[in-house]
């Protein structure tokens, strides 16, 4: 397989028809393919998302990350986009369904499509991967350390979420969930609940804990990047697409 890739902005059909903005990296090579949907973590539709989309693409597949904060925000630099995403409570639930599924349509609607999709998110992104699992048609979803799929948010806290415990019954998709063990939201006892409710639900799903990461430990711009942590996590990425997606 080749390294090289091919990567633009372009606009998707997201909730309500709305026209978004969202990054596509893809191999440049022919062939089929599966597609993975990147849900951005909090702090926005950054660089270093975009340099996640890109390695996907290595990886092999065609890899769409819609931003989540495009109609909050149309062409503010990621740090502004995402404040104006918080004060207004954050990305509603059923605007990231929909965005999510106009991004798994695009990737299933191109040539280069095996028909399989997948989903991946971070922070804020890993419970909308969840959310995205639980009310779309996708193949795979990776939840990496998102709060609040069990547990509720501290009083005070910006966004307006809950958890999605109701929900879980609706997984369509198995999930692979990454959390680091000094985390606290989702903290240890948050990941056992729901550990606990996907095999009282028979949903196929595997976790994996890391000593000595707490959240974000995959973001390499930020002190809390865990280089053993991360590392391990992208194997167990690559490992689960290939055998859901094909690659």
């Amino acid at each position: 397989m080749s390294d090289s890739l091919c990567a633009e902005t372009l606009t998707i059909a997201g909730h309500g028809g709305d026209e978004i903005e969202a990054y596509v990296a893809r191999p440049s090579e022919g062939g089929r393919r599966g597609g993975v949907v990147v849900i951005h973590h909090m702090p926005g539709y950054d660089r270093g998302t975009k340099e996640i989309a890109r390695r996907f693409a290595e990886l092999g597949y065609d890899a769409i990350c819609p931003n989540l904060y495009h109609r909050d925000a149309p062409g503010a630099a990621p740090d502004d986009a995402a404040a104006t995403a918080r004060a207004q409570g954050g990305v509603p639930d059923d605007r990231l369904v929909d965005d999510v599924a106009g991004a798994a349509a695009y990737l299933r609607g191109l040539p280069t499509s095996n028909g399989k999709a997948g989903v991946i998110g971070y922070c804020s992104g890993g419970r909308q991967s969840v959310l995205a699992a639980s009310n779309v048609d996708l193949d795979a979803a990776v939840d990496c350390y998102g709060a609040f799929v069990t547990g509720n948010p501290p009083e005070g806290f910006p966004l307006k979420v809950t958890n999605l415990v109701d929900q879980l019954p609706n997984l369509r998709a198995p999930l692979l969930g990454l959390f680091g063990n000094e985390d606290s939201h989702p903290s240890p006892e948050e990941v056992d609940e729901l550990d606990q409710i996907l095999t009282d639900l028979g949903k196929p799903h595997e976790f994996h804990r890391y000593d000595g990461a707490g959240h974000a430990f995959f973001s390499t711009d930020r002190p809390s990047y865990r280089v053993e942590a991360a590392n391990d996590g992208w194997e167990r990425i690559e490992t689960f697409y290939k055998n859901h997606l094909g690659g």
